[in-house]
């Protein structure tokens, strides 16, 4: 089994007292590569830290919309000095968030453009973040365009009709722990019915833990469990689910 966990925070707080076990229990299950993404500058210069220590794990810079207020003047910047370091492989994340609204709209909107200005500068593919806020993300998207770097949208949630549209742009879609959740009928649809050449799957750990483990901290162990759900909706046996994902990620962000 080869899996590419391409979306988790091992940065987190919460794996201070077993981060390196945790790595290694997902170097046993078959992991062969993760992206650990920032969502501020801290924390993007932490993802480096652990691409550094860990020939595994990449990362991927950027300014969550929770984190857009917080982002100074020099923020942009910064993000293209880190940018540059060889194991950096995406912008992102960015985006909008209307759930939580922790930021006001329009400066989310303004740094998620911003951003995805950068990584068209660097040829870099972005990761978006969006929740409750399809209709704003979407108008962005199609006024400002994806770069040709592509990207991907991180822990899909929206509907089939808009992931035609995402896919239609570039877009790849990534399935997280949620497809395992048995109230998943959307999600599940859509990861029956995404091309097998733009489908990745991911864990967000440490949060949206799938099942059997839902309700307790994520890993990039458990990405098994979301790669098993995806093969069975789509008729697949899991290995082959795995390396076909394996592949697209790879390919997404240059990863030999």
């Amino acid at each position: 089994m080869i899996l590419f966990d391409t979306h988790a925070h091992l940065d987190d707080a919460g794996y201070n007292s077993d981060r390196d076990e945790m790595i290694q229990r997902a170097r046993q299950a078959g992991v062969a590569h993760i992206v650990n993404v920032g969502f501020n500058l801290a924390t993007s210069r932490e993802s480096l830290k652990l691409a550094e220590i860990y020939d595994l794990i990449y990362a991927a810079v950027g300014i969550h919309p929770h984190d857009a207020a917080e982002a100074g003047p020099g923020f942009m910047d910064e993000l293209e000095k880190m940018a540059a370091h060889p194991k950096v492989v995406a912008i992102g994340e960015m985006g909008l968030d209307y759930y939580r609204d922790l930021s006001p709209r329009p400066v989310q909107r303004k740094v998620f453009t911003a951003q995805m200005a950068l990584a068209k500068k660097l040829q870099k593919p972005i990761i978006i973040h969006d929740r409750d806020a399809h209709g704003d993300l979407m108008d962005i998207l199609r006024k400002d365009k994806l770069g040709p770097a592509g990207g991907v949208m991180h822990c899909y949630s929206g509907s089939w009709e808009m992931a035609r549209e995402c896919l239609a742009m570039g877009f790849y879609i990534s399935i997280a722990g949620p497809v395992t959740f048995s109230n998943a009928v959307k999600l599940k649809d859509v990861a029956a019915k995404a091309p097998q050449d733009r489908l990745l799957i991911e864990t967000d750990a440490p949060y949206l833990t799938p099942a059997p483990y839902r309700g307790r901290r994520n890993e990039s162990a458990y990405v098994i469990y979301t790669a098993a759900e995806v093969a069975r909706v789509r008729g697949m046996e899991t290995e082959d689910l795995a390396k076909m994902c394996t592949e697209n990620g790879r390919r997404l962000f240059r990863i030999a």
